[in-house]
Formats: C-alpha cells, sequence, structure tokens
C-alpha cells in the first residue's frame, strides 16, 4: 500500500502561514510535503506530486535575489496554486506584469467571483478573505483570464484552466478566509484528483513496514518520557520490531504526581512494551540542591538525563541487547524549520531535546513520527489504542516540576507543587476545559506571607495558577477561567495543601511572557 500516491508539494517562500497550508489539505485527506522553494529540479520530479502549491512570502518578485522555483515546477504537467507571492511569481515567470500597489492591501477583503472555474466550484459569488500583499499584478501571462477581483486589484484569482495554473492574491488557507479551505478542496479533489483517503491508519500500517525495513533484525531503543510523542513512536516501533525495542523510563524526581506509575501501567501492563524504569530521583535532586538559576536547572537534568541513558543503554548492551537505532518523537513541524527557506530558528530550548545522544551514542535514528503534526499524532495515537487520557496530555517541560518550583528545588517543595497540581487538573477537567487549554498548571513561588487560619497565624508559601490558550505553544493568551472555577482552586489549595496560604492567578500573555515561569 502507497499512502503517498496522491500527494501534493508545497514549496515554501517563507510565509508565516505555511504550516497552515499543510494542515488544511492533510485535513482534507490529502498527503502533502513542505520543502523550501530552492529545492533542485531533480527532487521535484523525483516527488511525482499531483499538484504544487506555491506559498506565500515577504519579498517581493521585483527585488534582486528574491525567491524563485525551479522553472520544472511548470514543466511537470500537474496543477499549480500560486497563493499571494505565489501568484506574482506565476504571473512573473510566466511573461505577465508585476508592479508595487498603489494601494496595498493587509487584512479582511472582499472577492467577487466570476463562476465557472473549478477553483470557485460551489462557493458563492463574494467571498470573504484575507490580503497581505504589497504588490500586485498588473497584466497577465498568455493563457491566463481573471477568475475573482476586488475593487482595487481585477487579478485577486487568475486561471489557465488548459495547463492547470491557478493563482489567488489571497490566503485561502487562514481562518480569516472563512472559506478558503473549500477552495483547497477544489483544488485538492477537482483541480488535482486527488481522493482525499490519506488517514492515520494507513499511515501506521506503512509506518511499521518502513521501520522493520530500515532496522531488519537491529535493536532499538526510546527515551519513554510519557508524552504523546515519545508514546506513539515508541507504540509504533514495538509494533514493528516486537521486544527487539527496549523503552528506557527515567525518574527524576521532577514529575508529575503519579507518573511513573501512569507510565508503568499503560506501557508496560497494557501495552505490554519492554519497559525498563529507572530510579534516579536521589541523583538528579542531588546534583539541584541549593541550585536556584533556571538555565543551569535545564543543563543539570539534561546532563544528568544523558548520563542515566547511556549508563543503562551500556548495562543493557553486556546483557546481549547492543541497539543501534534510537527512537525519537520528531514531528514535522520540527523537520520543516529545520529546513525552512529562512533558515532554522536561531534559539532552540535547551530542554525540548536530548541533546547529543546520536551523536555521542553513536546510533541511528528512527524518526517515524516526522511527517506528522501534533494534531495526527494525537489521531494516530488514538488509531494505536492509546487511552483518551494519554493521547490529550497537556505539555509538560522537559525539566518537569524543576521549573515549576521556583527557586531551590527540595522534596518537600517539590510535594506542595504537586499536590497543588493535581487539585488544578482535577478542577479544570471538572469544569469541562482540560482539551480547550493548552496548559493549566500550578507554580510555588519562592515568596511567603502571612495569614489566618482559624485563631492562628500563618506565615507560608504561595501558589501561583498559570492557564494558557494556545494553538501551538508559540503564542498564548492567558484564560479567562470563570471566577467561581479560580474561587474552587483557590479554596481547595489553601485548605488542601498544608504549606501554602496564598493563591494567585498568572494574567500574563505570551509575548511578553512566556508559558512556564522558569
Amino acid at each position: 500500500m502507497d499512502i503517498h500516491s496522491e500527494k501534493i508539494l508545497i514549496l515554501d517562500f517563507g510565509s508565516q502561514y505555511t504550516q497552515l497550508i499543510a494542515r488544511r489539505l492533510r485535513e482534507l485527506g490529502v498527503y502533502c510535503e513542505i520543502h523550501p522553494c530552492t529545492v533542485p529540479a531533480a527532487q521535484i520530479r523525483a516527488f511525482a506530486p499531483r499538484g504544487v502549491v506555491l506559498s506565500g512570502g515577504p519579498a517581493s518578485v521585483l527585488a534582486a535575489g528574491s525567491p524563485r522555483a525551479d522553472r520544472a515546477v511548470f514543466e511537470l504537467g500537474v496543477p499549480v496554486l500560486g497563493i499571494c507571492y505565489g501568484l506574482q511569481l506565476l504571473a512573473h515567470e510566466l511573461g505577465g506584469k508585476v508592479h508595487p500597489a498603489d494601494h496595498r492591501e493587509f487584512g479582511p477583503a472582499f472577492i467577487d467571483v466570476k463562476q465557472g472555474s473549478p477553483l470557485f466550484q460551489g462557493l458563492p459569488p463574494r467571498l470573504d478573505v484575507w490580503m497581505s500583499h504589497g504588490d500586485r499584478v498588473e497584466a497577465l501571462p498568455a493563457g491566463f483570464e481573471p477568475i475573482a477581483s476586488t475593487g482595487s486589484s481585477p487579478f485577486a484569482a487568475v486561471e489557465d484552466r488548459a495547463r492547470r495554473f491557478y493563482g489567488v492574491q489571497f490566503h485561502p488557507e487562514v481562518v480569516h478566509t472563512p472559506q478558503g479551505k473549500d477552495l483547497l478542496r477544489n483544488f485538492a479533489y477537482r483541480v488535482c484528483g486527488c481522493s482525499g483517503t490519506w488517514s492515520m491508519r494507513a499511515y501506521a500500517e506503512v509506518a511499521v513496514e518502513q521501520i522493520r525495513a530500515q532496522v531488519k533484525d537491529g535493536h532499538a531503543i526510546c527515551a519513554l518520557s510519557g508524552g504523546v510523542d515519545s508514546a506513539v513512536a515508541a507504540l509504533l516501533v514495538h509494533r514493528a520490531i516486537g521486544d527487539r525495542l527496549r523503552c528506557i523510563f527515567v525518574d527524576n524526581g521532577v514529575l508529575r504526581a503519579n507518573e511513573r506509575q501512569q507510565v508503568e501501567e499503560v506501557f508496560g501492563r497494557m501495552f505490554h512494551l519492554p519497559l525498563v524504569t529507572v530510579d534516579a530521583r536521589a541523583r538528579f535532586l542531588g546534583q539541584l540542591a541549593g541550585v536556584t538559576d533556571p538555565e543551569q536547572k535545564r543543563k543539570i537534568i539534561g546532563r544528568e538525563f544523558i548520563g542515566v541513558f547511556e549508563e543503562e543503554v551500556e548495562r543493557l548492551a553486556q546483557h546481549g541487547e547492543r541497539a543501534a537505532f534510537l527512537v525519537q518523537g520528531t514531528l514535522y513541524p520540527d523537520v520543516i524549520e529545520s529546513v525552512s527557506f529562512k533558515g532554522p530558528s536561531a534559539t532552540i530550548k535547551s530542554h525540548h531535546n536530548v541533546g547529543g545522544l546520536p551523536e555521542k551514542m553513536k546510533l541511528a535514528l528512527v524518526e517515524p513520527l516526522r511527517e506528522l503534526f501534533k494534531d495526527e499524532v494525537r489521531r494516530l495515537g488514538l488509531e494505536l489504542g492509546l487511552p483518551k487520557e494519554s493521547v490529550q496530555r497537556q505539555p509538560f517541560p522537559g525539566p518537569g516540576l524543576a521549573i515549576r518550583v521556583l527557586g531551590e528545588v527540595t522534596e518537600a517543595r517539590l510535594e506542595l507543587v504537586r499536590r497543588a497540581d493535581v487539585i488544578v487538573q482535577e478542577e479544570i477537567r471538572a469544569a469541562g476545559l482540560y482539551e480547550k487549554l493548552w496548559q493549566a498548571f500550578a507554580v510555588l513561588l519562592p515568596v511567603r506571607s502571612v495569614g489566618v487560619m482559624g485563631d492562628e497565624r500563618t506565615y507560608e508559601s504561595t501558589c501561583a495558577i498559570r492557564a494558557i490558550e494556545s494553538t501551538d505553544g508559540m503564542t498564548g493568551d492567558w484564560a479567562r477561567l470563570p471566577y467561581e472555577l479560580l474561587a474552587r482552586l483557590s479554596s481547595r489549595i489553601i485548605n488542601e495543601v498544608r504549606g501554602i496560604n496564598r493563591v494567585v492567578y498568572d494574567i500574563s500573555s505570551k509575548p511578553p511572557a512566556t508559558i512556564e515561569w522558569e
């Protein structure tokens, strides 16, 4: 079975919305990949797409050195859709004319649609759209004709139906173009001939075969964290190679309440994954003693994790399980970032990845999720039988509670934040908000304040509650939790967690704040 027989190639010209194009197409059941616009002709032909999408971008096609695609794109004989910069590039490369617009368009607009084009099949004659451009097409190449316009742009959408070339000046991939997904559906289904049958079940079947072909009769190891990415990656690899996979779970002492028991229950007893649990609590907390700097905490946890992992791998090797492969839950956004036309990100948080492991340990990577977005990984997890509670778990930072205990990390302070966090999770779930929030958690502040409980004066710690709404964690807004819920959270934490006598709510957005406090 080849789930990639119907695929669309997206060429990235630097738009902030490029990933959204891929998400919309995949939501339509169409497999697609994003590649930089500089990809060579041979690679484009080898990809063998059903169609090509040229993304938007911040440059002007009139500027020297502005990004171009290899002309092979226009010679494949497959449909092409240019979006914003992609439209201007299409016109410029095929003999039309592009000029700086007298009236630049940024934000909401509406277009009047000329009926009859397959791109707008089934759509109304007037559409709300999202514009973001400074140049505009002044003259169309031979063979093109307009199929939509605005008051200031006669070529808001164009087509050369004979060659199946289309271009739109607006962004159909953003939510501000309400029927943009329908337009992309028309392009994928009606123009490119895709059937929309790509699914997580099909992905799982092919991924298992690919893993078997890569690992052959070798052994693999996986650092299992309990998070959805490593969990789904481990389940796929286990389905492919069985007990030649060894999962290693490190209890570093800064985990959430009952984390270790949950991992052992789900992956050990439910899925029968070969699981090794390493109790390294004393080791980690010993290294963290007296440390208050957040970055130092991260470095200590990363360093000690690598040390524990290496020692466990060596111990397994001495017992005849010498692994040649390392399983990682790398996701597609990480892959896109590393090959983006704009170049890789300058700053990667030091606790996000197990840096240095593959190079130092000479292990080949197995990354079965590298073609998937986060929401697709969650759907795949459900397809593999992972419990919904595990699939829908909110993100948890690599350094764990060490960066939610501000100041020195001690067992006593960790216990306070754990107990408070359990209450936050219980109440957020009871309110039906858990899956609507990106993250919700408790933070223990290095602040004590005076309180009164009964007839006694107290001088105890302060807890902050953080709840964030976000789609990807890159930006986020503080959640407007109901006052009644905040009241219950405060009352329960103060009454049930001895050692905390004050609760505050964090109303900072990202940016300028970060999601985590440290």
